[in-house]
C-alpha cells in the first residue's frame, strides 16, 4: 500500500529552531508541516501590517527556509506552513527573494489567502451576519469598535489546490492546524470530498502532530522521568496510508518516545465534544479512534469515523479588552508565606485609599497556590521563599500606571526580606481577547495563487 511521510517541525511560533532542520535531514520525509499561528497572534500581525504593508507574517519562517529550502528542493520535500499570517503575499515575496538569492530557479510557491475579513465586517453585519460569540451568544456589534483582527479558518482543500498547481511550498493565512497535515493525504491519495472516514482520519493525524513534540514525550505526564534524551527530542512523523490508517513515529536515534499513552494525552488536548470534532472538511468522531503500539516509537491509528461538515467556517476575531499590569516581589524565610500575604493586604488597602478602581485584582503566591488556586493544600510553615504576584485589570490606563508605582515601596515600607525587583516597575500592557464566531461558507472564497520563483 502506498505510503507518504509527513513531518511536523513546528508546534507554535517560537518553537524549536532546529526541529524543522532535523526533520528534513535525519531521514526520509515527503512533506514538512509548520504551524505558526495562534488566535492572539493574528492581532499582533495585523498591527505589524498596519505599520508596514510588507509585514504581517511570521518572519522567523524566512531565515528557516533559507536554511532548508536547498535541502527540500534536492530531496523534493514539499513544505506547508501557515506562516503567512495576515499577509501571505508578502511572506511569499520574501521567500521568492530568498530562493533567488540561493540561486534556486523554478521553485513554485503557492499561497492561500482570502481568510482575512477584517475589512468586510461592517458589510457582513449590515447583511445580517451577527457573528455571535460562540461562548456568550453576544453579537459582534457589542465590541465592533475594538476589533483588531478577523480571520476565517480555511481547511485543507485550498492547500490541495495549490499542490495540484505544482507548488513545492504552500504558505497560508489562518488555516486549521489539522489542515496542513490533511492536505498532503488528500492530494497524494486522491481522496474525495465525501470520503468522510478518510478525511476524519487525516484530521486526527493532524491533531496528534499539530503541537510538535507534545506527542513524542514533550509536556507529557506519562512516565516523564524515564523519557530518554529530551535535550534532542524527536518531532513527530505521520506515515499515512491510502486507506486512512496511519502510524505516528519519529526519526530513529532521536530523543523522546512515541507510545499510545502519550498520544492519548495529545488527543484530548483542546477538544470539546469528542464525538464532534468539527473542521471545514468533516466532523471527526474521536471516540472511534483505535491506537495500537506496533513497535518501538510506532503507534498505529485506525478506525476513525467521520461525518459531513457543517455549512459554516469558524471565524477567529480578536479585540481590545482593556489593560493589565502584573507586579511581583519575593519574600524569604522565615515566615515567607505570611509576609507575602501581609504585603498583598497592605497593597490592596493602599490602592483603595488612593481611590483606584479595577475590574479585577488577582493575587497568586508562587510556591503555594499559583497552579492550583483554592485547591492547593496548606503549605508547610518553613517555606524557603514565596513570590507574591499581583495583577490588576482595567480599561483605565492611568489607574494601571498608578498601580505600577505602588509595588516598589513595599521593599522598604512593607514586610521584611523582600527581594526580586531587579526588573523594575511592571509594564502596562494591552489585553487582547478572543471572540469565536461562525460564518456561512458561501460568504468567503479562498484565494489560491502559485508563482515560480
Amino acid at each position: 500500500m502506498r505510503t507518504i511521510r509527513i513531518a511536523n517541525g513546528q508546534g507554535f511560533w517560537g518553537d524549536s529552531l532546529e526541529a524543522p532542520v532535523e526533520q528534513v535531514t535525519l531521514g526520509p520525509v515527503d512533506y514538512l508541516s509548520l504551524d505558526y499561528l495562534a488566535e492572539v497572534t493574528m492581532s499582533i500581525l495585523q498591527k505589524q501590517k498596519a505599520r508596514d504593508p510588507r509585514l504581517g507574517y511570521a518572519r522567523d519562517f524566512i531565515p528557516l527556509m533559507e536554511r532548508i529550502l536547498p535541502i527540500c528542493v534536492e530531496k523534493d520535500i514539499k513544505v506547508i506552513a501557515n506562516a503567512g499570517g495576515v499577509n501571505p503575499g508578502a511572506c511569499r515575496d520574501a521567500l521568492v527573494a530568498v530562493a533567488r538569492k540561493l540561486g534556486l530557479s523554478g521553485v513554485r510557491i503557492g499561497i492561500v489567502a482570502g481568510d482575512d475579513i477584517l475589512d468586510r465586517l461592517d458589510e457582513l453585519m449590515a447583511r445580517g451576519h451577527e457573528l455571535r460569540n460562540l461562548d456568550t451568544d453576544c453579537p459582534l456589534s457589542d465590541i465592533r469598535p475594538r476589533v483588531q483582527s478577523a480571520n476565517v479558518y480555511f481547511g485543507a482543500f485550498p492547500i490541495v489546490d495549490a499542490l495540484r498547481q505544482g507548488a513545492q511550498v504552500v504558505i497560508t493565512g489562518r488555516t486549521t492546524d489539522t489542515g496542513i497535515t490533511l492536505a498532503p493525504m488528500i492530494y497524494e491519495f486522491g481522496w474525495r470530498e465525501d470520503e468522510y472516514d478518510k478525511l476524519a482520519a487525516g484530521v486526527v493525524a493532524g491533531h496528534i502532530v499539530e503541537c510538535g513534540a507534545q506527542c513524542t514525550g514533550g509536556n507529557s505526564q506519562v512516565a516523564w522521568k524515564t523519557l530518554p534524551d529530551l535535550d534532542r527530542i524527536g518531532y513527530p512523523i505521520v506515515e499515512a496510508y491510502e486507506d486512512g490508517t496511519f502510524v505516528i513515529t519519529k526519526h530513529e536515534g532521536t530523543g523522546g518516545r512515541v507510545t499510545s499513552a502519550i498520544i492519548k494525552e495529545q488527543l484530548v488536548y483542546e477538544i470539546g465534544d469528542p464525538r464532534q470534532y468539527i473542521t471545514p472538511e468533516c466532523i471527526a468522531d474521536f471516540t472511534t479512534i483505535h491506537l495500537e503500539d506496533i513497535g518501538p516509537d510506532r503507534v498505529k491509528v485506525r478506525g476513525v469515523k467521520g461525518a459531513p461538515p457543517t455549512a459554516f467556517y469558524k471565524v477567529s476575531i480578536s479585540y481590545f479588552a482593556g489593560y493589565k499590569a502584573v507586579g511581583t516581589l519575593v519574600y524569604s524565610w522565615p515566615d515567607a508565606y505570611e509576609k507575602a500575604r501581609r504585603a498583598d493586604e497592605i497593597l490592596r488597602k493602599r490602592l483603595a485609599r488612593l481611590g483606584l478602581q479595577f475590574e479585577e485584582i488577582l493575587t497568586e503566591f508562587l510556591g503555594v497556590n499559583a497552579c492550583h488556586g483554592p485547591l492547593a493544600p496548606e503549605p508547610p510553615p518553613d517555606l524557603a521563599e514565596v513570590q507574591l504576584r499581583i495583577a490588576v485589570r482595567s480599561h483605565d490606563e492611568q489607574a494601571l500606571e498608578r498601580f505600577t508605582r505602588e509595588i516598589a515601596p513595599l521593599i522598604l515600607n512593607g514586610p521584611p526580606t523582600a527581594t526580586g525587583f531587579a526588573g523594575g516597575r511592571p509594564r502596562v500592557e494591552e489585553i487582547i481577547a478572543y471572540w469565536p464566531a461562525l460564518l456561512p461558507k458561501s460568504e468567503v472564497t479562498p484565494i489560491v495563487e502559485v508563482i515560480e520563483a
